[in-house]
């Protein structure tokens, strides 16, 4: 079984779905629009894809409800150098590569890396054997031809550069933290499976529902009246 494969059996029993059953192929293709197959998740469950894509395991990782991060976090990993987020407008693929470029500089020399060196240190050279990559591939993603690269890519910068992979997941689009309110809150089975469901929902029902629940607490909270703003003024 590949790393990945084990990552995601691990997730698997970690992220349940609202009603506590693990996620399969099937739900997991409607919770994804489709982006992942059913046979898909069977194929990378079994380790036959060894080297899925970003938008694949991006797409698993907010049905499932969990940052994307954690497809690359491992406790036996190096820490990886500290990298500061690039600006806003660089938070892509390309961008967060070229950011790389931009600070990390060659100890030797002192100058920014080349492709062809970062191809050379990948062991990819110009084949791209041995798993490294090649000038054009690394031409690719810092240009943006390549915005969808596969864990190995991804693996074989993150190594170069030594960084952790989890750099290239653009962290403000991960899941917002909760509050200890809110944590409290989706501990309640009942308001679990309510936001599980209405996630999936079109965003004029989600509104629906939204105007429902501010309903019932008006009924529950009324607001002032102008009697009742008088009286207590």
């Amino acid at each position: 079984m590949t790393h990945i494969a084990r990552r995601f059996e691990a997730l698997l029993d970690a992220y349940r779905r609202a009603d506590g059953r693990r996620w399969g192929g099937q739900s997991l293709s409607e919770a994804t629009g489709g982006i992942v197959t059913r046979s898909y998740v069977t194929n990378l469950r079994k380790g036959r894809i060894e080297n899925p894509g970003y938008e694949k395991l991006d797409a698993i990782a907010r049905a499932m409800g969990f940052s994307p991060e954690l497809w690359f976090e491992n406790g036996g990993e190096r820490s990886g150098r500290a990298i500061p987020e690039p600006a806003e407008e660089k938070r892509d693929i390309a961008g967060r590569v070229n950011h790389l470029f931009e600070v990390i500089r060659n100890e030797k020399t002192g100058e920014a890396y080349t492709n062809a060196e970062v191809a050379r240190m990948s062991l990819g050279g110009l084949t791209g054997q041995d798993g490294g990559l090649t000038e054009e591939e690394i031409r690719k993603l810092r240009s943006g031809e390549i915005p969808n690269p596969s864990v190995n890519q991804v693996a074989a910068l993150a190594d170069v550069f030594g960084v952790q992979p989890s750099y290239f997941v653009d962290r403000n689009q991960g899941p917002m933290l909760l509050d200890e309110e809110a944590i409290s809150a989706l501990e309640d089975d009942t308001t679990n499976a309510i936001l599980h469901k209405s996630i999936r929902l079109p965003p004029r029902e989600r509104d629906m529902i939204l105007a429902i629940i501010q309903q019932f607490e008006n009924l529950h909270n009324p607001p002032d009246t102008p009697r009742n703003a008088e009286e207590s003024s």
